[in-house]
This record gives structure tokens, sequence and C-alpha cells, in this order.
């Protein structure tokens, strides 16, 4: 059921929701197959008896029906993938997080100044150690079949840690005969302690070769807790539907926290990059 909590001006919904708004904000009637959707909205008062939509869905569904940046988070962890996203309007920016199994999303408005803190947040980044000026780059590379290899090996532990190991790293061999020490332990031990992946997409309209068109910047980074942040170089972020397959190549470079957050700050666009100028002329 949808909800709105009035104390946080934040509200509870699904993407089903979100479809009954659209339909109406067209002055459209919602089609057969929401229209249970749109009676759980009018009992909660957020749609009337005519399709009349209340006052305290203006920021939203204002932000919903003309984004100006798209920003989409996607969390993969022990609970499989959860989306979470901000939608930056003209004159509101509003973040939705989802939640492990639930239908709803709770979507709020924040203020645009906190856009990265928001991003941290959603992304659970930790302050982490400082890295130790002049270290080396340390980059792995190997395969998804790799990858998927050690997936699989993870899913029948040892009786132990170290048996643990020891089966995911004969995976590995078996899947990448290339991948040999030091490579082979450190990849070894960065998927026994992955946390969570996750991936950031932010999309707005702007100019390329003088011409309108849709922009896209992605960053994926690879949470492995004690053993800290891998930004995966490739497969390259955005990833296009089949474009993976088992022999693409996996690379991870060594990152830190204050290198995520610059990242996560570079995937904003800057004013310039906007058409908003050039629309409102």
């Amino acid at each position: 059921m949808p909800s709105y909590d009035s104390s946080r001006a934040r509200f509870r919904l699904a993407d089903r929701h979100v479809a009954v708004f659209a339909h109406l904000l067209d002055g459209e009637t919602p089609p057969e197959e929401l229209w249970e959707s749109l009676v759980e909205l009018q009992r909660v008062g957020l749609v009337g008896e005519e399709g009349e939509l209340a006052p305290v869905l203006r920021d939203l569904l204002g932000a919903l029906a003309d984004p100006m940046v798209m920003i989409q988070v996607e969390v993969t962890g022990e609970h499989g993938a959860v989306n979470h996203g901000v939608v930056v309007g003209q004159d509101a920016v509003i973040s939705h997080d989802g939640w492990p199994g639930e239908e709803e999303s709770e979507y709020v408005s924040i203020e645009p100044n906190t856009l990265v803190w928001e991003l941290a947040r959603k992304v659970n980044l930790h302050r982490g150690e400082k890295p130790q000026e002049g270290a080396p780059e340390v980059r792995i590379g190997t395969t998804m079949a790799a990858l998927d290899a050690a997936f699989v090996a993870l899913e029948e532990p040892g009786p132990d840690d170290e048996a643990t190991l020891a089966h995911v790293g004969k995976a590995l061999v078996e899947a990448d005969a290339s991948l040999t020490s030091p490579a082979l332990e450190q990849f070894r031990d960065l998927v026994v302690a992955l946390n969570a992946t996750w991936r950031v997409t932010t999309a707005w309209d702007g100019l390329h070769d003088g011409k309108r068109s849709a922009m896209i910047r992605a960053l994926a980074v690879w949470d492995c807790g004690p053993l800290g942040y891998w930004i995966r170089e490739k497969p390259e972020e955005p990833i296009l539907p089949g474009q993976v397959t088992p022999d693409s190549p996996l690379v991870l470079t060594r990152s830190n926290s204050a290198d995520v957050w610059e990242k996560l700050t570079d995937l904003l666009p800057d004013k310039e990059e906007l058409l908003i100028e050039a629309e409102q002329q």
C-alpha cells in the first residue's frame, strides 16, 4: 500500500503507483491493470475521486514529469539487487530508496547541495584509511567466467575460512589458467570479502557534435569490506543488454573512499552541460 508521512513530506510508492500518476498528469484514465493501484492512492488521499492529484505531490510529480538529470543507483548484496535513485527537477530534487524484497520505494525531497552526500549514503560509502603517498597502482584482470566460477564455489563454502579460500582459488584456476600469483590470491580474497557491488548511472539531455543527445556517465565499484573499494574498469559502464559474455574481461583497480567520492562528484553534469538556458530562451 502507498503511504504519506506529512511530518517529513515523504512517500512510499511502487512503480505502478508512479505509472498511475503519469497517466493522470497526461489527462488520461489509467488502464484497467492499474485500477487497483489507483484505488490504493485514493484511499490514502493522494488522488481524488475525479482523478485530481493532491497538492502535496507537486514537487515529486514536477520532478518526475520534467527531469533535468536522472541518477540510477543499483546495489547488489546478500539480498540481491536493490534500486535507488535521484531525480533532479527544475524546482526540486527527489531521492528514492528501495528496500530488499519490498515493492515500494521511499521518495523524499532533498536539498540540491546535498546530492553527492546522498549518493554516498545510498552506496554506503565509508571513510577508510588514507592511501600511502606514492603507493603503486594495483590492478587485477581476469574474465567474467572466472568470477562466475568463484561465485558458484562460494555457494558451497568449506568447513572453515581456509577451506573456503582453497575452494574458491581452485575454481578460479580452472576457469582462468592465466590468473596466477599474486593476482590469483588477491582476486580470490576480494571475492570472498565482497560486501556488495554497486553502480551509479547519470543521464541527461546535452549536446553532442552540436546536436541534442542523451548523455550518460557511470561508475561501478566493488565494496570489499576490510579490503577496501575497487573500481570495476571492465566491463565498462554503461553496459548494454547482451554486451557481457563469459569471455568478457574483468578488470578491477584498487581505490579508496576519497577517490570514490571524487568519481561520484564527476558523474554529475556541470550547469553548462545542461540544456536549461537554451530551452528557456
